[in-house]
Protein backbone atom coordinates (compact mmCIF):
# COMPACT_ATOMS: atom_id res chain seq x y z
CA UNK A 1 0.00 0.00 0.00
CA UNK A 2 1.94 3.33 -1.36
CA UNK A 3 -0.15 5.46 1.12
CA UNK A 4 1.28 3.87 3.94
CA UNK A 5 5.27 4.73 2.51
CA UNK A 6 4.49 8.14 1.91
CA UNK A 7 2.45 8.63 5.84
CA UNK A 8 4.51 9.84 8.91
CA UNK A 9 3.81 8.07 12.05
CA UNK A 10 0.91 9.41 13.09
CA UNK A 11 -0.53 10.86 9.62
CA UNK A 12 -4.10 10.49 8.36
CA UNK A 13 -5.23 9.20 5.73
CA UNK A 14 -9.12 9.69 4.87
CA UNK A 15 -10.25 8.70 1.37
CA UNK A 16 -13.76 7.54 -0.30
CA UNK A 17 -15.11 4.96 -2.27
CA UNK A 18 -18.58 4.19 -4.25
CA UNK A 19 -20.32 1.88 -1.06
CA UNK A 20 -19.44 -1.72 -1.97
CA UNK A 21 -23.04 -2.82 -2.00
CA UNK A 22 -23.62 0.07 -4.84
CA UNK A 23 -21.08 -1.20 -6.45
CA UNK A 24 -21.69 -5.35 -6.18
CA UNK A 25 -23.59 -5.46 -9.56
CA UNK A 26 -22.30 -3.84 -13.02
CA UNK A 27 -25.65 -3.09 -13.32
CA UNK A 28 -26.38 -0.63 -10.75
CA UNK A 29 -29.93 0.15 -10.96
CA UNK A 30 -32.74 -0.51 -8.89
CA UNK A 31 -35.44 -2.94 -9.03
CA UNK A 32 -38.82 -1.80 -10.94
CA UNK A 33 -42.34 -3.12 -10.43
CA UNK A 34 -45.13 -3.26 -13.19
CA UNK A 35 -45.63 0.70 -12.72
CA UNK A 36 -41.78 1.68 -12.98
CA UNK A 37 -41.95 2.39 -9.26
CA UNK A 38 -38.89 1.56 -7.39
CA UNK A 39 -38.90 -1.57 -5.28
CA UNK A 40 -35.13 -2.08 -3.89
CA UNK A 41 -31.74 -2.15 -4.32
CA UNK A 42 -30.58 -5.35 -5.57
CA UNK A 43 -26.67 -6.36 -3.92
CA UNK A 44 -25.29 -9.83 -6.14
CA UNK A 45 -22.13 -11.30 -6.51
CA UNK A 46 -21.26 -8.73 -4.03
CA UNK A 47 -17.82 -11.08 -2.71
CA UNK A 48 -17.03 -11.45 -5.74
CA UNK A 49 -14.56 -9.04 -6.13
CA UNK A 50 -12.94 -7.30 -9.17
CA UNK A 51 -13.96 -5.24 -12.45
CA UNK A 52 -17.05 -4.07 -13.14
CA UNK A 53 -17.71 -2.76 -16.50
CA UNK A 54 -20.83 -0.44 -16.14
CA UNK A 55 -22.76 2.73 -17.54
CA UNK A 56 -22.59 6.16 -15.36
CA UNK A 57 -23.76 9.42 -16.34
CA UNK A 58 -23.98 8.53 -19.56
CA UNK A 59 -20.88 6.96 -20.03
CA UNK A 60 -19.25 3.65 -20.49
CA UNK A 61 -17.15 3.36 -16.97
CA UNK A 62 -14.68 0.54 -15.54
CA UNK A 63 -15.17 0.18 -11.90
CA UNK A 64 -13.12 -2.18 -9.08
CA UNK A 65 -15.58 -3.63 -6.60
CA UNK A 66 -14.09 -4.65 -3.32
CA UNK A 67 -16.08 -5.62 0.04
CA UNK A 68 -16.01 -3.77 2.81
CA UNK A 69 -14.31 -5.70 4.68
CA UNK A 70 -11.57 -6.29 1.98
CA UNK A 71 -11.34 -2.28 2.62
CA UNK A 72 -10.98 -2.56 6.09
CA UNK A 73 -8.46 -5.43 6.21
CA UNK A 74 -6.20 -4.12 3.51
CA UNK A 75 -5.80 -1.16 5.81
CA UNK A 76 -5.19 -3.14 9.26
CA UNK A 77 -2.25 -5.09 7.84
CA UNK A 78 -0.82 -2.06 6.55
CA UNK A 79 0.14 -1.23 9.40
CA UNK A 80 -3.37 1.77 10.14
CA UNK A 81 -6.02 2.27 12.67
CA UNK A 82 -9.28 2.84 11.99
CA UNK A 83 -10.39 6.05 13.17
CA UNK A 84 -13.55 5.88 11.63
CA UNK A 85 -16.28 3.86 8.90
CA UNK A 86 -18.92 5.85 7.80
CA UNK A 87 -21.92 6.08 5.35
CA UNK A 88 -22.99 8.94 5.53
CA UNK A 89 -26.77 10.06 4.28
CA UNK A 90 -28.38 12.95 2.46
CA UNK A 91 -29.41 15.83 4.46
CA UNK A 92 -33.33 15.89 4.65
CA UNK A 93 -33.42 19.40 3.29
CA UNK A 94 -31.01 17.48 0.22
CA UNK A 95 -33.70 14.84 -0.58
CA UNK A 96 -36.59 16.85 -0.29
CA UNK A 97 -35.17 19.99 -2.82
CA UNK A 98 -32.65 18.08 -5.00
CA UNK A 99 -35.03 16.58 -8.09
CA UNK A 100 -34.26 12.35 -7.99
CA UNK A 101 -33.01 12.21 -4.59
CA UNK A 102 -35.98 11.05 -2.82
CA UNK A 103 -34.62 7.30 -2.64
CA UNK A 104 -31.36 7.62 -2.17
CA UNK A 105 -31.69 7.33 1.60
CA UNK A 106 -33.06 3.91 1.23
CA UNK A 107 -29.29 2.63 0.03
CA UNK A 108 -25.84 3.67 0.96
CA UNK A 109 -23.80 5.18 -2.28
CA UNK A 110 -20.67 6.23 -0.97
CA UNK A 111 -18.40 4.94 2.38
CA UNK A 112 -15.59 7.30 3.96
CA UNK A 113 -13.01 5.77 5.89
CA UNK A 114 -10.25 8.18 8.31
CA UNK A 115 -7.30 5.91 9.45
CA UNK A 116 -3.88 6.93 11.32
CA UNK A 117 -0.65 5.60 10.49
CA UNK A 118 0.70 3.86 13.05
CA UNK A 119 3.84 3.85 14.84
CA UNK A 120 6.21 1.47 13.22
Amino acid sequence: MYINRWLQPGGNFVFSVEHPIFTARPDQEWIYDAAGNKLYWPVDYYFEEGKRETHFLQNNVIKYHRTLTTYLIILLANNFAINLATEPQPKTEMVNSVAGMADDPRRPMMLIVSAQKRPE
